[in-house]
């Protein structure tokens, strides 16, 4: 059997990154939310992003431990870095404040991107059928990841439509790197294991650093806790499913 064309691995990466865009369906609801359903979203968020993490981590473990705990703090050195970087908004200014709490978001998830683009090039490499099924299981697990970034988003003043158009540029890393990885699987696959781990360090300090706290001033720590767990739950029996 012939191997499968670039341009199929192309087209098979850009479904995935699509799929984000699905996450921001749900929030139409909640364009007009207030307080309490900003910390709801937000908490709900929260347990996504760290059943994502915990995934990122067992897969990178199956691969090379060493590399996935590598880039677990490559990843939480370089959110540190780039949260430094961006200026300190004001107590103030909500306004500011929204916005780079959206900027940090979307980098973590960009960089989680980047990873399952790889993912992506590195199955097709290794055969039509496995390519097809982590094709499926990225673009599945991808709709509850737009679904965090527009929990974030929406409730802080964006429209659906904007929520659903970053959902999916933080995706774009996942069609781009999904053909170079394919083209030279055998030199990416050792250092997958790497960009994993670099995903799930960024996205924990995230969880803890940003949401958890955000949740809290407007639920109290029971609320979020029961919260958390449930995202984290969904987020996991999602995974079950998909086997």
């Amino acid at each position: 059997m012939d191997p499968p064309s670039v341009l199929v691995v192309f087209i098979a990466a850009m479904i995935t990154a699509l799929a984000t865009g699905l996450g921001a369906l749900p929030l139409l609801a909640m364009r007009n939310s207030g307080e309490r359903a900003r910390a709801i979203g937000t908490a709900l968020a929260a347990g996504l992003m760290l059943a994502a993490s915990f995934s990122l981590i067992q897969e990178g473990f199956a691969l090379d431990a060493r590399r996935t705990l590598a880039g677990v703090v490559a990843g939480l050195a370089l959110i540190w870095l780039a949260r430094a970087l961006l200026p300190e908004a004001k107590l103030h200014d909500d306004g500011a404040q929204a916005r780079r709490k959206v900027f940090l978001i979307m980098a973590v998830m960009t960089a989680h991107s980047a990873a399952e683009g790889i993912g992506v090039g590195v199955a097709w490499g290794g055969g039509e059928r496995l390519g097809e099924f982590i094709t499926l299981a990225i673009a599945l697990h991808n709709i509850p990841e737009g679904l965090a970034i527009a929990l974030v988003m929406v409730p802080r003043g964006a429209s659906v439509t904007r929520a659903g158009l970053f959902a999916i540029a933080s995706s774009l890393p996942q069609p781009l790197l999904a053909v170079p990885a394919f083209l030279f699987v055998l030199a990416f696959s050792p250092w997958l294991p790497l960009g994993l781990g670099l995903a799930a360090g960024a996205m924990l300090w995230m969880i803890f650093a940003e949401l958890m706290p955000d949740a809290q001033t407007g639920l109290d720590s029971g609320q979020t806790g029961a919260l958390v767990t449930a995202g984290f739950a969904a987020m996991m029996a999602a995974t079950l499913l998909l086997g």
